[in-house]
């Protein structure tokens, strides 16, 4: 069988999900090609050998330049925080490497759109980490969609809710400063309900929102006395209006007292609804307005048998799936795409998007405006 060699970038909570994939993809789905674990890289060599021999990389290294370079590296896979994500995919392109990138795709939209012209001159695959496409009952909710089981749309609702940083005290890490994560929950939570309304409806054509800082000054360290700048939001807010019609409410925060990862998506049509909660990830709730008005309501759905999508790689029907699966059912579409030479989706150019739309909120939420997405051009 062809191997397909892994050089990934990054290592902390990513790392962990994106090696758990890469471990795990052969093992239950029929695959193309056999990803090899060939090289993991971080700055700091002494927990990044630990992380390497734990998660069973053949190797390490602390500078990505010399991990791009290598002639026995096939797939660079981006892990780290969003600054650096161009500078990698721009230098893994430039050396013909096939690109995995954590999301956002980039900084802003410009900084996404010199990523997508890097890999389209270089010809080489790439696909961004949207992974809750890859959840099977959202898959589901997109197979119904797609069957007109909901007909004309009229409705988007979505939030992805978390509370991880409301204590005053907790420290100012990497997410909470802009020059390295672009924006906060915005970039972080918003860019991942925005690519599922895409996914299950089509395109955002306009938007107007708000941005808020509750917390502006955090300890710079845990512990620590001194207290450093918050310069990114810690929720966002939005009203938009889609190319076909439809409109839409999204909100991302993480001062949601109670909610842990509240990632849900409600989508209300002329035939029915979907309703989507990540944190009830193996259900999907739909309800069928063409039924006789006696048997309407909504039916919960256990997505949990062969003919749902992705199931019938894992478990018997009843037996639920996690979080990690989602990675796993990604990594093993990359890598038959990239073996079978299928275009991967979500890809680079849906990653352009993403920070469109991402870019035209924050635009509208320092005057108030409504303002048009920028094509996708």
């Amino acid at each position: 069988m062809k191997t397909l060699n892994i050089g990934m970038i990054g290592y902390a909570f990513m790392g962990k999900a994106h090696s758990n994939a890469w471990m795990k993809a052969g093992k239950f789905f029929d695959l193309a090609a056999k990803p090899v674990m060939k090289v993991v890289c971080g700055r700091t060599e002494k927990p990044l050998a630990a992380f390497g021999k734990k998660w069973g990389w053949e190797g390490i290294e602390t500078d990505w330049r010399k991990v791009v370079k290598r002639e026995d590296v096939d797939v660079i896979d981006i892990c780290t925080p969003n600054s650096s994500h161009g500078r990698i995919a721009i230098a893994a392109a430039a050396a013909g490497k096939h690109i995995a990138c954590e999301k956002p795709l980039g900084m802003n939209t410009a900084d996404a759109k010199r990523m997508l012209a890097a890999v389209q001159a270089a010809r080489v695959k790439n696909m961004v980490w949207f992974n809750y496409r890859r959840t099977p009952a959202l898959s589901l909710a997109k197979q119904i969609i797609d069957e007109g089981r909901i007909g004309r749309v009229y409705h988007v609702r979505a939030t992805y809710l978390q509370d991880w940083i409301m204590d005053p005290s907790f420290p100012l890490v990497w997410r909470l400063r802009k020059a390295i994560a672009g924006s906060g929950a915005h970039g972080d939570l918003n860019a991942h309900i925005i690519d599922m309304a895409y996914w299950l409806v089509g395109r955002i054509e306009s938007v107007t929102g708000m941005t808020a800082t509750f917390i502006k000054k955090r300890p710079i360290a845990p512990g620590a006395k001194a207290k450093g700048t918050v310069t990114v939001d810690d929720a966002t807010l939005f009203l938009a209006r889609f190319e076909n019609g439809a409109v839409g409410t999204f909100e991302s925060t993480r001062f949601a007292g109670g909610r842990k990862n509240a990632n849900q998506i409600e989508i209300n049509g002329s035939k029915g609804t979907i309703v989507f909660s990540f944190e009830r990830m193996n259900e999907l709730q739909f309800l069928d307005r063409t039924a006789p008005l006696h048997l309407q309501g909504f039916t919960n759905i256990l997505v949990t048998e062969p003919v749902h999508p992705y199931i019938k790689a894992w478990w018997p029907g009843g037996h639920i799936v996690g979080y990690e699966h989602t990675f796993i059912n990604q990594a093993a579409d990359l890598v038959n795409g990239i073996a079978k030479n299928r275009k991967l989706s979500p890809d680079f150019a849906d990653g352009v998007y993403n920070n469109q739309v991402l870019d035209a909120v924050l635009a509208s939420a320092k005057t108030g405006a409504w303002v048009t997405v920028a094509s996708r051009k």
